[in-house]
């Protein structure tokens, strides 16, 4: 069975298979799990591709989030005139294309910022980028409402002829509106690493000065790839805040982009389904051990199948899994090759 046959086969067990399964809980912790894939997926552009490490990546998530929920809800904004600009009430698929709009734009000016350093000093300035976003979410308390959350955050709706705008608070409507963003957010990834941008990507990743030394604008590639990366984590956000319908400045705690480092890393890194095979195993896992754990037994399963992963897969699942079946077909071929070649011999 061919890669894509295989992959479209995965999305309709995943559209399908849920929803006739019926559990709500299910749905909601495949909704979850979903959303923090889009967001891995997002990091892996970064870190897989360019090899660039974002530790402060969750700040375009929750841009994203914020800005779609304060466009969804309409807020008043003060720029020390006499009255405060009002912003009324935008719909939700507008606000939700605006909270993507606004984390690439962050991306831009972070990628035209960070980029001139490298390495640890890149690290530096992305987590810090966080912090602060996170503390304007917490102290702008006239516009986001500080550490009280934006609340009553509308859900994502439809246009239904005769019935007009339908609000989708359903789990059902969310997990398959997670899964149809899921899915364009892998098949963007996958034309454009595919693409003549993308091989400049893994060149940088490789060899640096040799792409310099080749023509390659560096900073150029690099910011798009940030520039995008961001609008698809804000993408993720948008989902989250218009899915859980509230948001507060924990959003931008350090955990989530560790979470997301994770299922990039035990995935596999640089690879289409690797931030999907870690998302799904990393995102279930604390559902399952819930039910049989209590919380200190999790952590510690948690971490040891983290360990497990690294140390005897360390490139990640999917390119382990790749080349066990690689090495299982030149098994399978060297019989018959030498069948073939003994046959000749005979015959001669």
């Amino acid at each position: 069975m061919t890669g894509p046959l295989l992959g479209w086969l995965f999305v309709l067990v995943m559209a399908v298979g849920p929803l006739w399964f019926g559990d709500l809980y299910v749905l909601h912790v495949l909704t979850s799990t979903g959303i923090f894939i889009i967001g891995a997926m997002s990091l892996n552009l970064l870190l897989g591709y360019t090899g660039q490490l974002s530790l402060g990546h969750i700040a375009f998530f929750g841009i994203g989030a914020y800005t779609s929920a304060l466009l969804a809800l309409g807020f008043d904004l003060d720029l020390g005139g006499s009255e405060p600009v009002v912003f009324g009430p935008k719909p939700v698929w507008v606000a939700f294309l605006g909270g993507i709009l606004v984390a690439a734009f962050f991306g831009f000016l972070i990628g035209k910022l960070a980029f001139r350093v490298r390495g640890a000093y890149f690290v530096i300035v992305t987590i810090s980028f966080a912090q602060v976003a996170r503390m304007v979410a917490l102290n702008w308390v006239d516009l986001t409402e500080g550490p009280m959350a934006l609340s009553g955050i509308p859900p994502l709706s439809v246009w239904l002829p005769g019935q007009g705008v339908v609000p989708l608070y359903a789990k059902e409507y969310n997990y398959l509106i997670v899964l149809a963003v899921a899915v364009i957010s892998f098949l963007v990834i996958q034309r454009l690493v595919d693409s003549r941008v993308g091989r400049a990507f893994v060149a940088l990743r490789e060899n640096e000065p040799l792409a310099r030394s080749v023509g390659i604008d560096v900073t150029r590639y690099l910011v798009v790839a940030t520039v995008i990366a961001a609008g698809m984590a804000g993408a993720a956000g948008g989902l989250y805040t218009h899915y859980i319908r509230i948001v507060d400045p924990d959003v931008f705690l350090f955990i989530y982009t560790v979470t997301m480092v994770i299922m990039v890393l035990t995935g596999g890194k640089g690879t289409l389904a690797g931030p999907v095979v870690g998302g799904l195993l990393f995102g279930i896992m604390p559902e399952l051990l819930r039910e049989v754990a209590r919380p200190e037994v999790q952590w510690i399963v948690y971490g040891v199948a983290m360990i497990v992963v690294v140390f005897f897969v360390p490139r990640g699942i999917v390119p382990a899994v790749g080349g066990l079946w690689a090495r299982t077909v030149a098994k399978r071929e060297r019989p018959a090759s030498a069948t073939l070649v003994a046959g000749k011999e005979t015959s001669a």
